[in-house]
């Protein structure tokens, strides 16, 4: 099967979007960007091959005997298979710890220490199928996230019961995660594919599994087939930074437009507010950019600022947007200066002011210079479309359905639970016509 990959290197994230000859999408992935910008493409570009899978998988067992228990057999492999690579990274987490134990600070406790990692990396074992059970929530899918946050809890008491202080286990840790991140994880997908299986054959109610010979034979003639990758296209913040040559890169803007356009094709005005700059676009009826406009020289307002706010408050970032959900007074701000805002955020708590209000305030900031680039840009027209991280923010959706509302009237505003995937949709497509065009692919993730 030929497929077409486009790679939106963000500043926090990167996307891939893999399409089919009819520009249908059959797989997609994210992973945090990293300093080695390759390793984050071709991580993404993996996690979309993988959910390709299971599209693939879809289709094919959706014709067979599982029936009604189709959704709940490919969330059961799902949570199989994301469960064999975690326990595979641990693995590789593992070995490159202990590798850091060396060194004069560690020469009067290194069989210590190591002894130590063997406790806590055995406790994150054991309790790693309970993290992908049914119904089990986790803060993030992202390895780094999942796997830090419980090796610093365990690493804790393993450190007091053994005496050694617990620095040492989180130097070793810290040295060793980026190692990790930049990683794409080991081993075959088809063999993981295999083990999952085995493992929901194993575990799952019968009744999901009475036909395991048939659902066992269709799941390995899927993973016969063949993802081509015949073109690649890559866009995004670090797209200057991609192993590829000039005719395998386009503009943000360009994927953005076409991206909302194959979403909606109705659209003609798209606000993309991502990690690092907003963008208003304007775009005509074949989805190509007819005019457009860039917040300047700084991240205000941007999902970077978020991010700091986040930080300043101790929350979640995927808090953020629930908690400002719960105001009825939003707070006047005077500045979306990432640099002044913690001072001004700190002030109004001080003076006792609510942090929903505080948050609720900074939303209605955010859209209110969001709706000022928007303008510069033609305004909105017909249908608009919201794309990029911050459309998943609840509350940035509410600020900007009410100011929409206010300065154009009603308008149909379209805001896809796949938005972040916007841009690399766009840029797929332009793979896809690239190769029908006689194109021929140079570059590989």
């Amino acid at each position: 099967m030929k497929t077409f990959v486009g790679i939106d290197l963000g500043s926090t994230t990167t996307k891939a979007v893999l399409l089919d000859e009819n520009s249908a999408v059959i797989g997609r992935g994210i992973t945090n960007s990293r300093s080695n910008y390759a390793t984050a493409a071709r991580v993404a570009s993996e996690e979309a091959r993988i959910d390709g899978r299971f599209t693939l998988f879809r289709r094919a067992l959706g014709k067979g005997s599982l029936g009604g228990h189709l959704d709940e057999f490919l969330s059961a492999l799902e949570r199989a298979f994301r469960l064999e690579q975690f326990l595979e990274q641990l693995v590789d987490l593992e070995e490159t710890c202990r590798t850091q134990v060396k060194g004069e600070r560690f020469a009067k406790v290194e069989n210590g220490v190591k002894q130590a990692l063997t406790e806590v990396f055995i406790r994150l074992r054991e309790e790693a199928p309970s993290l992908y059970a049914p119904g089990a929530k986790r803060k993030s899918d992202f390895f780094r996230d999942i796997a830090g946050s419980r090796y610093h809890s365990h690493a804790e008491d393993v450190a007091r019961a053994a005496g050694l202080p617990y620095e040492l286990l989180l130097n070793v840790y810290d040295k060793s995660i980026i190692d990790v991140e930049n990683r794409p994880p080991a081993g075959g997908l088809s063999d993981k594919f295999r083990r999952a299986l085995a493992r929901v054959l194993a575990t799952e109610d019968k009744g999901l599994t009475q036909d395991a010979d048939d659902v066992q034979a269709t799941i390995e003639a899927s993973l016969g087939i063949d993802l081509e990758e015949s073109y690649l296209v890559g866009t995004g913040y670090g797209r200057v930074t991609l192993p590829f040559s000039k005719e395998h890169i386009r503009s943000e803007i360009l994927c953005h437009g076409l991206g909302a356009h194959m979403m909606y094709p109705k659209t003609r005005t798209v606000l993309d507010i991502g990690g690092q700059d907003t963008k208003g676009i304007q775009v005509d009826e074949n989805g190509i950019v007819a005019n457009f406009q860039m917040n300047d020289r700084c991240a205000a307002g941007c999902g970077r600022y978020l991010g700091y706010i986040a930080d300043e408050m101790n929350m979640g970032l995927h808090e953020l947007g629930p908690l400002a959900m719960k105001s009825d007074r939003p707070a006047r701000i005077n500045s979306t200066c990432t640099v002044f805002a913690g001072a001004e955020l700190r002030d109004r708590l001080s003076l006792g002011e609510k942090r929903e209000d505080i948050l609720a305030g900074l939303h209605r900031a955010i859209i209110l210079r969001a709706i000022s680039i928007i303008s510069r840009s033609g305004g909105v027209t017909d249908e608009f479309t919201f794309t990029g991280g911050v459309a998943k923010n609840e509350a940035a959706v509410r600020e900007l359905r009410k100011l929409i509302k206010e300065n154009y009237g009603e308008v149909t505003i379209n805001i896809n639970p796949d938005s972040i995937y916007t841009g690399a949709l766009g840029a797929s497509e332009f793979a896809r016509r690239a190769y029908e065009g006689g194109a021929r692919p140079e570059a590989s993730t």
